[in-house]
Parts: C-alpha cells; structure tokens; sequence
C-alpha cells in the first residue's frame, strides 16, 4: 500500500503548514488570551478571509462551486497542519468545509452555484452548521424546531445551542422538523438560512474552557421566513445528510486534535532536551523518554486511522465505522499527549506563560462535538456486530 501524499496533496500541506507557521501561530495566543477584543476579531476574520483565499475553505467541493477539489485526504493534512498553530482556527475551517459539503451534495443546482461560491471564496467569513438543540445532542432525531410551509415560506420556531461561526457566518445549513407525525428522525428537513431572515436571532456567545477566538453561539427562531426554495433535498428526508455529514467530519476533528496533539509534544520534547535538574536535561530520564515513545506511537497510529478514514471517503460509500474509529483515537490520543506535556514541563506546564497550557484546553472539546467518543465506540460495536450477522 503506498501512504505517500501526491503532489496536489502535498502542495495543499505545505501551503497549510507555512500559513499555520508564518500567520496563525503568532497570534494564537493573542486571540485565545482576548477573544471578544475588536481587534483580535478583526485579526480573526482577516485570517479566514486569507484562508479562503488559498483555497482552504472548501478543499473537497467541485471547482465549479469555488472550491479546490483537492479531496478528502487533502482536507485531513491541511487539518492537521492548521491544528497544529491555532485550534480555533481550525475548528472554523472544519465546519465551513461540512457546510460547502452538505450544500453541494443535497443542495439544487441554484443553491450549489449561489451558497458554495461564497462560503469557498470568503465572501462569507464562514458557514454555520445548525444541528445541535438543547434536548437533541447526541441524538439530533430528538430536535424540536420546527418549519411550516405557510404561502411560498417557511416559518421556523425554536432554536440551536453551540453553533461554531454564529456571529459571522453568511449562511447556515439548518434542520428543522417539517412533519410532527412522523417517526422520530424521518419528519426532518434541511434548510439554507441567512443572516438577515427576518426573525432570526444570533444569541449569546458561550464562554468556553478551549478554542475561545471561534465564536459560539445559540441561534434563535422566532417566526424566522425565508422563502420556500430554500429546501435542500427532499422534504423529511434531511436527518439522514445530517448523520452523513457529520460522519465526514469526525475526519476534520481527528485531524485537526492531532495537529494539537504534535503541537504540544514536540514543544514538551524540545523543552526537555533543554531543562537540566540533576546535573542533565530531563530528556535523559526513562519517564521523560516513555512519554515521548508512548505519545508519538500513539499519535502517528492516530495519523494511519485518518487516512484510511479519508481514504474511504474519497473513495468509497462506506466510511462510517473508519470515520468512527479515527476520530475516537486520535481525540484521545491528543489529549494523552497534551496532558504529557503539561507533565514534562512540571509547574510550568500548568501557567499560561507556555503553549502547552492552552493545547491541553483547546484539545478538550474534541473528544465531544461531531458525536461523543462515546457515541463513536456505539457505531463502531453495532458496526462490527452487523458485519458479524
């Protein structure tokens, strides 16, 4: 099996990698140390603006909706590599990549040349993805929002919790219940919202352990319209592209914790080749250099899973069990790592003077959103004991 990158897909590493390195890691703890500043927003939204530009925004959308059509394993390393310098970054990107993905897979041929061109270019500084509700978190079938058809409009009551890009994105990807009669997950529907739909609402922003600089916010619907062609997909069949996509971007979170993952032990190994106590540096000591082995082995068996995980998608029809398995490890193997170098820099580890204090916060909400890890050892075990009969 050859796990070498191609030249497109090296192409897009390295221009991620040198944009993480020259733009986003200067500023990372700036953004995270004052998030709600106008000038760190400023800061923000200008560095989207320059990701768009390189063509990171919608990396496996068609050229013909704007994006670059550099596939999945491409979208993985250039997660990877923006991970590794500013998590809430990152986690931004990841999200308007699902977003371009949902348009462009269910979406009219109007909605894909309107939607897609926009959120890939930085027209929009994002897209939103409006799925998660107070009593439906890891089972999205319970939501309770709702749309009616009323005229040529839909009206929509209720409202979304923890939606990445809230206060600036251009357009949201929103599901809403469409037939109360239905059985529990069938009566959904998939909708484009705007910014400016009358009755919708932007709430308040979530002061978060982690990722501070990426917005979050609860969405707000109260007699929200917009007009009627802005279905995507068939009417109360939309649950079934929600699970689909998310099931593409546990890829995006795995890669990008394993970005935060590389970030802390390779600034942890460096400090400890440095760090003298008992006459020589620290990397010296069996402790130091089990941390170093365990973590590493761990994190590139972590980087081996998202490939085959991107792979498949890229590929093939069926990834749900490898997106699963990917995501689950290398969350958790990330936050292994972050949680070793806080160790090997002791005391220092712990202040907000090192970097590593902020990867092991940025790093803790992975093994949460696009699905618990719970919920991914789930699909897994009904994975496996269906292909068992």
């Amino acid at each position: 099996m050859n796990l070498e990158l191609n030249e497109i897909q090296r192409m897009i590493q390295d221009t991620a990698r040198n944009f993480a390195q020259n733009e986003l890691e200067p500023v990372a703890a700036q953004l995270d140390e004052n998030p709600y500043s106008e000038e760190n927003k400023k800061i923000f939204l200008g560095n989207l603006k320059k990701l768009a530009e390189l063509g990171l925004m919608g990396i496996n959308v068609s050229a013909e909706y704007g994006g670059s059509e550099a596939g999945v394993i491409s979208f993985s390393v250039a997660m990877t590599e923006i991970g590794r310098a500013c998590a809430s970054t990152a986690v931004t990107m990841s999200v308007n990549n699902m977003v371009a993905e949902v348009i462009q897979s269910i979406g009219s041929e109007d909605q894909k040349q309107k939607y897609c061109s926009k959120i890939c270019s930085g027209e929009y500084s994002a897209g939103g993805f409006a799925l998660t509700e107070t009593s439906a978190g890891s089972d999205p079938s319970d939501m309770r929002t709702q749309a009616v058809l009323d005229g040529n409009e839909w009206v929509v009551n209720g409202g979304k919790i923890f939606i990445t890009s809230a206060e600036y994105a251009g357009c949201y990807v929103l599901w809403a219940v469409t037939d109360r009669e239905a059985k529990k997950g069938r009566g959904i529907s998939t909708f484009i919202l705007e910014q400016n739909d009358p009755g919708f609402t932007v709430g308040r922003a979530e002061h978060k352990m982690g990722q501070k600089a990426s917005a979050t916010n609860e969405l707000i619907f109260d007699n929200c319209r917009f007009p009627k062609d802005r279905l995507m997909g068939k009417l109360n069949d939309g649950f079934r592209a929600a699970v689909a996509e998310l099931t593409g971007g546990r890829i995006g979170i795995g890669s990008m914790a394993l970005g935060i993952g590389l970030a802390a032990m390779d600034y942890a190994t460096k400090y400890a080749k440095d760090r003298i106590q008992f006459g020589q540096p620290i990397v010296n000591f069996q402790a130091i250099q089990w941390m170093i082995s365990e973590r590493y082995t761990e994190l590139e068996a972590a980087r081996l899973l998202l490939m085959n995980a991107a792979y498949q998608k890229e590929n093939t029809d069926f990834f749900a069990r490898e997106s699963s398995m990917a995501k689950y490890f290398a969350t958790e193997a990330a936050e292994r790592a972050c949680r070793s170098a806080v160790q090997m820099l002791g005391g220092y580890g712990y202040t907000a003077e090192y970097p590593v204090e902020r990867y092991a916060r940025d790093t803790r909400i992975a093994s949460i959103y696009e699905g618990t890890n719970e919920i991914q050892r789930v699909i897994i075990a009904r994975d496996i004991l269906r292909s068992l009969g």
